[in-house]
C-alpha cells in the first residue's frame, strides 16, 4: 500500500506541564499507556505505546539549573504487540514480556535517574509507597541550553518499546540563549523523526525474524531494521504551513536503525547553530546534515524571502549506513514538506548571530588515559550476527572505570562493515579526529594500522556531543571530562537492533 505524502498537518506535540512546585522542583507525572492514533490519513488508527498515550510523547520545555522530578508510571498492558526474541540477554521466557525504564538522553543524571537497562519496572511497579505507583527520577538539568530527548531502555526490548511509540523530546532553555533573539515559542518546534512500516489494517509492522528465516529461533532478533515510511512528529510525511520568517528546528534522529543525510529540495543550506548537547560556536550553513540514530541537529530555516513555495526535506543516506542500498525518492527519500503560504502575523524580530556560545576545547594533554575500544562483530549458536564494543558482553566484568573530572580519550576501532553511532550516557564529549585504518591488514594479522591522515570534524561537528557516528574501518577519537556524578552508566551503540544483542556496556565513574 503506498500511502500518499503531504496529506496530513505536521503534529506539534503539547508541552508538558507540571503538577505541582516543592522545594524548589517542578514535578510532573508521566504515564506510559497503550493508545490509537492515526499516524496517515489513509490508515485506520494504530495501536501504539505512549508516555501519556501521545505518540511521539508530549514536549518537556524546562528551565536550566531548575531540577525536574518525574513520576514515571507504566500502565501498559501485560503482553508486547511486538515479536519477543527470548533468546536475547534480558529478554528470556522468565522475565515479564513487558518492562520499562525511562532514559534522559544526553541528560547529566545521577545514575539513580539515568535509566539503566536492567533497572526496569512492570505495571503497577511501586517504588515509593503506595502513593507513586512508578519510579521518580530527578533531573538537575544543570547544563546549557540543548536539545535532549527520552525514551525507553529495558534490557532486550528497547528496539520494541521505542518503536511502539516510547520517545518524546525534552529541551532545556537557558537566559544566555534567550539573549540571543533566535526564533522562539511557535517558531521553535522538534521535529521528531522515525520510521516505520504498516499492514494494511494500519497496525505497525515489525519482523519476527531474517529473511531468510534462522532454524531454532522464532521470533528472531534482526541486525538492523528499516521501516519503508517516515513519520515526523507521529505523521507520515506531513506537511508544516509557515510563515515567510525564520523559524527554528530541532531535529532528533529517534529511528532504530536509519541514519539520515538530510537536504532541502530548493537546494538553500541549513543554517545549523546546534548538536547533541547546545549551541556550536557560530553558525554552519550546511546544505547536508547527516543524523545518525539518536544524534540531534538545531537548525534555522529562512523562509521570508519563500513566499509562496514548497519545500521538501530530502534523505541521501544509504541503508545500512555507510554502504547499503539508497532511498526510494518516492518513500524513504522524502521526510515532510514546508509550504510558505501563511500571512506574517507579526514582523520577524529573530537573528542569527555571528557568535552562539563559547566551547572551551578541552586538551589532549589534560588526558589522563587513552583507551582503544574495537567496534566488532561475531555470530551466535544460530549463526547470527552478534556486534560488540570491544570483544564483550553487557555482562562481562566492568573494564571502564574512570575517575570524576577526569579526562580521557576513547578511540573507537570500527572493524564492521557499517557506522556505529556511539552514545555514553551522563557526559558529553568532543571529536578529536577520525583515521582510516588498513582494513587488509587487519583482516590478515589482526594488527591495526592506520593508513590515512587524521581528519577534524566538520564544523557542525565541532560543538559538544553525546553521541558519535563511528564510520567502518577507521578509528574515530573523542576526548571527555567524566562528571558530574559518580555511579555506574552506559556505553552503547545507538542502533537500537545492536543495543539490545549485546552492543552495550556498563562503565562507572569513580571518586
Amino acid at each position: 500500500m503506498m500511502l500518499e505524502k503531504f496529506v496530513d498537518p505536521l503534529p506539534v506535540m503539547e508541552t508538558i506541564q507540571p503538577i505541582s512546585f516543592h522545594k524548589g522542583s517542578m514535578f510532573y507525572e508521566v504515564t506510559m499507556k497503550e493508545g490509537h492514533q492515526q499516524l496517515h490519513r489513509d490508515l485506520p488508527p494504530t495501536r501504539i505505546w505512549g508516555y501519556n498515550g501521545q505518540f511521539p510523547g508530549p514536549t518537556f520545555r524546562v528551565k536550566r539549573n531548575q531540577t525536574v522530578r518525574v513520576l514515571w508510571k507504566n500502565e501498559l498492558p501485560m503482553k508486547h504487540f511486538l515479536p519477543i526474541d527470548t533468546t536475547v540477554h534480558g529478554a528470556g521466557k522468565n522475565q515479564p514480556e513487558v518492562r520499562t525504564v525511562v532514559h534522559l538522553h544526553g541528560g547529566a543524571t545521577p545514575d539513580t535517574s539515568d535509566g539503566y537497562p536492567d533497572a526496569w519496572f512492570t505495571k503497577g511497579f511501586k517504588e515509593t509507597g503506595p502513593f507513586f505507583p512508578g519510579k521518580v527520577y530527578t533531573y538537575p538539568n544543570q547544563q546549557q541550553a540543548t536539545t535532549l530527548w527520552y525514551h525507553d531502555h529495558a534490557i532486550g526490548i528497547t528496539r520494541l518499546n521505542i518503536y511502539a511509540g516510547l520517545a518524546g523530546a525534552y529541551i532545556i532553555h537557558d537566559e544566555e540563549e534567550e539573549a540571543l533573539s533566535l526564533p522562539a515559542y511557535s517558531y521553535d518546534l522538534p521535529l521528531v523523526i522515525m520510521d516505520r512500516s504498516f499492514h494494511n489494517d494500519g497496525s505497525l509492522y515489525y519482523p519476527s525474524e531474517p529473511q531468510p528465516p534462522i532454524p531454532g529461533v522464532r521470533p528472531s532478533t534482526l541486525s538492523n531494521f528499516f521501516g519503508d515510511t517516515i513519520l515526523v512528529n507521529g505523521k507520515v510525511w506531513p506537511f508544516l504551513e509557515v510563515e515567510p520568517r525564520r523559524y527554528r528546528f530541532r531535529l532528533i534522529n529517534a529511528s532504530n536503525s536509519r541514519t539520515y543525510q538530510l537536504s532541502l529540495s530548493n537546494g538553500t543550506p541549513f543554517i545549523q547553530i546546534g548538536s547533541d548537547q547546545g549551541l556550536l560556536s557560530a553558525p554552519v550553513h550546511v546544505r547536508n546534515i547527516l543524523l545518525a540514530p539518536a544524534e540531534r541537529a538545531d537548525v534555522i530555516m529562512d523562509f521570508s524571502s519563500l513566499d509562496g513555495e514548497y519545500i521538501t526535506i530530502r534523505n541521501h543516506a544509504p541503508a545500512p549506513f555507510p554502504n547499503g542500498s539508497l532511498p526510494d525518492p518516492e518513500t524513504t527519500g522524502v521526510l515532510m514538506q514546508f509550504r510558505v503560504l501563511k500571512q506574517l502575523q507579526s514582523e520577524d524580530t529573530s537573528k542569527i548571530p555571528n557568535s552562539l556560545n563559547v566551547v572551551p576545547r578541552l586538551k589532549k594533554r589534560n588526558a589522563s588515559r587513552t583507551r582503544n575500544l574495537l567496534l566488532n562483530m561475531t555470530h551466535d549458536q544460530y549463526g547470527r550476527e552478534v556486534h560488540l564494543l570491544n570483544n564483550q558482553l553487557w555482562d562481562d566484568p566492568i573494564t571502564e572505570m574512570p575517575h570524576l573530572w577526569s579526562t580521557e580519550i576513547w578511540n573507537f576501532i570500527n572493524v564492521t562493515e557499517g557506522s556505529h553511532p556511539i552514545h555514553l550516557h551522563l557526559v558529553r564529549f568532543q571529536i578529536l579526529d577520525r583515521q582510516t585504518i588498513n582494513k587488509e591488514i587487519y583482516q590478515k594479522e589482526g594488527r591495526i594500522v592506520p593508513n590515512g591522515p587524521r581528519i577534524k570534524p566538520e564544523p557542525n561537528e565541532q560543538g559538544w556531543k553525546d553521541t558519535v557516528c563511528a564510520n567502518p574501518w577507521e578509528m574515530t577519537r573523542i576526548i571527555v571530562s567524566f562528571g558530574p556524578y559518580t555511579g555506574l552508566y552506559v556505553w552503547h551503540c545507538h542502533i537500537l537492533e545492536h543495543e539490545d544483542y549485546e552492543m552495550m556496556r556498563p562503565y562507572v565513574v569513580i571518586k
